[in-house]
């Protein structure tokens, strides 16, 4: 871990934050008009189609899976960063782990406080709902083979590619002193977990290498063009590619409108979700007008909102973000909380690891680890 001078830690936490919380925000945006379609959408709300939070279980401002999922992600990843004092380094174990504890809050009424492994973030009340979970995700994390790890050569569900693989992989990106190949490379293993078709895998890949090319500093151009060549080299690829580069034709195709989000799918599949999330962060004026624009289309509104949210928010940071529509968001103490606790993980950890003092007692109560 190269030392970090206080300019790059300030600047570092407020991508984190815009990255989780942005995502949270188009997840939000888009709940209320998940399965809707256009035509709908603008009879109910006007032309222009939502502009703001609409009610989705039983409130404005809630996030669905989406966003559950993004945060077990970031509390698997710092468990995962954690064991590594331990002498056990298999991140994917750690994310399959925090998947199943994700797993829970679907099928549990709260949390189960016999449960030490659980953690802060599985203590949460508010995080035990069922906000349209994948079926995907769901049958590969319950039943008699929940236990059992997907891998590359034995993946779960081989043959889905259901955008729950990619709307996840958004955190891997914020690993910004990895090489980019290995940070496709994790995200890949961790999308086996629960989709094995190559689509979805690759799919999570670029959208976590594209994180990290922006989170660095890069533009979102840049990202797209390093995916697009970390994914040259994977078989089975050509879907993937085909829907990143008709993402870019958009862009050049005119002014930003939703039949040309429409043109690129409905994003329930990954290479869909992923190609209209960084067609509307690509083009977007500021994070309301993209994010906007990634939801009002017919199709999986919350999903290409959530991949959006966290481009543009990685990229500009939390000061950008839309200040009403971040007040009244679902969760967003917890989320700024898990935010700051990666942070302080990847860039003071080795402080925080010592059990026995009372500040390493805390922290692996936080974040539980076997070993």
């Amino acid at each position: 871990m190269p030392l970090w001078s206080r300019a790059q830690q300030q600047d570092y936490r407020s991508r984190v934050r815009g990255c989780l919380l942005g995502g949270a925000i188009g997840d939000a945006l888009g709940a209320g008009v998940e399965f809707e379609s256009l035509e709908k959408i603008r009879a109910q709300h006007g032309p222009q189609g939502v502009t703001g939070y609409v009610p989705a279980y039983g409130r404005t401002g809630a996030v669905t899976d989406d966003t559950q999922l993004s945060l077990f992600t970031v509390d698997g990843l710092i468990r995962a960063h954690i064991r590594r004092d331990t002498g056990s380094w298999h991140p994917p174990t750690d994310l399959h782990l925090a998947y199943l504890r994700w797993a829970a809050t679907q099928r549990d009424w709260g949390p189960d406080e016999r449960r030490p492994d659980l953690g802060w973030l599985g203590r949460e009340e508010w995080l035990y709902a069922q906000r349209a979970p994948g079926q995907g995700c769901l049958s590969g994390l319950s039943g008699a083979h929940a236990e059992r790890l997907g891998t590359l050569e034995a993946p779960k569900n081989p043959h889905s590619k259901g955008c729950g693989t990619v709307v996840r992989a958004a955190p891997f990106g914020l690993l910004t002193t990895w090489e980019p190949g290995l940070v496709f490379q994790l995200a890949v293993e961790c999308s086996v977990l629960t989709h094995g078709h190559p689509t979805g895998y690759l799919a999570a890949g670029a959208l976590a290498v594209i994180v990290q090319s922006v989170a660095r500093g890069g533009t979102l151009e840049e990202g797209v063009h390093l995916a697009l060549a970390l994914l040259s080299e994977r078989s089975a690829h050509e879907e993937t590619t085909a829907a990143l580069r008709a993402a870019l034709d958009a862009v050049r195709a005119g002014e930003p409108s939703a039949e040309r989000v429409e043109a690129l799918g409905e994003g329930w599949v990954a290479e869909e979700a992923l190609a209209i999330g960084v067609y509307c962060a690509l083009v977007a004026h500021d994070v309301r007008s993209g994010l906007l624009l990634a939801v009002n289309h017919s199709g999986d509104s919350d999903s290409t909102g959530a991949i959006c949210g966290n481009l543009l928010g990685a990229l500009h940071g939390d000061t950008a973000l839309p200040p009403g529509l971040l007040a009244g968001l679902e969760g967003r103490g917890a989320i700024l909380e898990l935010a700051d606790d990666f942070v302080m993980e990847l860039v003071h950890g080795t402080e925080l690891h010592d059990r026995r003092t009372p500040e390493g007692a805390n922290w692996t109560t936080r974040y539980p680890v076997a070993g």
